[in-house]
């Protein structure tokens, strides 16, 4: 049982500008400072490609990172120390891409160096959050609390993007530095504040409890190794590491390949292909707030479960992605727009779904090992985004070379994507089906203690 209060509206908001405090630096180093290296320096497109790629590598750390906060028992520390090497590592990245244009060869030495901290601080901060929450909100919350910490962060790139670039403009070295300096003094200044107090002094309980656990399970609290291999020979946890690859991974590949199959194969302009991008991510905020409403305590269960949102959302994407198959085949006269749209709303559904399962699992088999848990499917969901916008591009090139058909090349790039939504949809029952295991479980040692009295 859960021995500090759980979290209100308040504190879920204050855990939503951290959030956005993340976006905020991370939105930066991959667009402004992307778009800089490209067009103002000319560089090779692959330089920024390789550095974002890099601190989704990075990221690997995240179980490390969720076992320390484990043994530390307070996610504060490891939420501010994360903010603030990410920070650090945003200003770095923009320093390095000044120096580029000087020194080349150092500046991009550097860009590795900041990139590398922008990874180990989005793993600090990013996985001790989400374990926090695991915690600390009730389960009828869990869904809305979600939707709403992740439309913070999306208003945190919104806001950041548009204010940034108006700054920006006109563009010099020194007015880079300067914005990038101020933005991240302002999201670690904005960080301490919601952290203060956020999480409540140790109660007496929590460091009897902590204290319990340091003497019972010393060997176990000092050995990372043995936790990870404890974490990963649970079935629950298994299941749900490769549902959150598949399902990631077949998201992420989407992202840089939708806007040239509309160009290519629809003729739209790169205004009406972006505004078919805007449609995508309208969706998936429509598809975030049917999920909350589902979740949220007065209608909980009556809409569906978050269960039945996970798999379904994900059969649906896999239906949306099969209809981009037929879009490449057919051309125009397929409804573009819609088949967008109802993708966008399928994502939105169950991304959503699946970070409340998430948030449920991680303290299921006990909050000793809730960072752990959280820290591996940090790691799988950002090694499928790594592969998947490399896997995306790679695979369309490929397909062109081989088939010399744009329709034909399209189509099997989605079809491989269609394919990993149904995977996930599998790995999202097969999910639930320990839920169902560990209920008949408990109502069987239910009815031996009541024969026994």
């Amino acid at each position: 049982m859960n021995a500090l209060p759980f979290f209100g509206w308040l504190h879920i908001a204050r855990l939503g500008l951290i959030q956005a405090c993340m976006g905020a630096v991370v939105v930066v180093t991959t667009s402004t400072l992307n778009r800089i290296m490209v067009v103002e320096l000319a560089l090779p497109a692959l330089l920024p490609g390789f550095l974002v790629g890099f601190h989704y590598l990075v990221q690997m750390v995240r179980p490390r990172m969720g076992f320390g906060a484990d043994q530390g028992r307070r996610c504060t520390p490891w939420m501010l120390g994360g903010i603030s090497v990410l920070a650090l590592g945003g200003f770095l990245a923009s320093l390095a891409t000044v120096w580029m244009a000087q020194e080349l060869s150092q500046g991009i030495a550097l860009a590795v160096f900041a990139f590398m901290l922008i990874g180990f601080g989005v793993s600090a901060c990013g996985t001790s959050l989400l374990v926090l929450m695991s915690k600390r909100v009730a389960d009828t919350r869990r869904a809305p609390a979600a939707t709403a910490v992740w439309m913070m962060m999306i208003v945190g790139f919104a806001v950041t993007a548009i204010t940034v670039g108006k700054l920006l403009d006109p563009y010099t070295p020194q007015r880079l530095l300067e914005i990038s300096g101020g933005l991240s003094v302002l999201v670690v200044f904005i960080s301490f504040v919601c952290l203060w107090n956020l999480e409540g002094r140790v109660t007496v309980a929590e460091a009897s409890s902590a204290q319990s656990f340091n003497e019972v399970q010393p060997a176990q609290k000092l050995d990372f190794k043995k936790t990870l291999q404890t974490v990963w020979s649970e079935p629950q946890a298994k299941a749900f590491t490769v549902f959150v690859f598949l399902s990631m991974l077949a998201y992420s590949s989407q992202d840089l390949i939708l806007e040239p199959f509309a160009g290519a194969l629809f003729g739209l302009t790169p205004g009406e292909t972006t505004q078919l991008s805007g449609l995508h991510h309208s969706a998936v905020l429509c598809g975030m707030l049917a999920v909350a409403l589902a979740g949220s305590g007065r209608v909980a269960g009556r809409l569906g479960s978050i269960q039945s949102w996970m798999v379904g959302g994900c059969l649906v994407s896999g239906l949306g992605m099969l209809g981009l198959c037929l879009a490449a085949a057919y051309g125009p006269p397929w409804p573009l727009k819609a088949n967008v749209f109802l993708l966008g709303v399928a994502n939105g559904s169950f991304s959503i779904a699946a970070i409340a399962t998430m948030m449920r699992l991680a303290t299921q088999g006990g909050e000793q090992h809730a960072g752990t848990r959280m820290g591996l499917w940090g790691a799988s969901q950002a090694i499928a985004f790594g592969l998947g916008g490399l896997l995306g591009t790679a695979a369309s090139d490929l397909a062109h070379y081989v088939l010399g058909e744009q329709g034909t090349a399209y189509a099997c790039v989605f079809g491989f994507e269609t394919v990993m939504f149904v995977m996930a949809a599998a790995c999202a029952v097969w999910v639930g089906r320990y839920d169902l295991k560990t209920v008949e479980q408990r109502h069987t040692n239910l009815v031996l203690a009541t024969e026994r009295t």
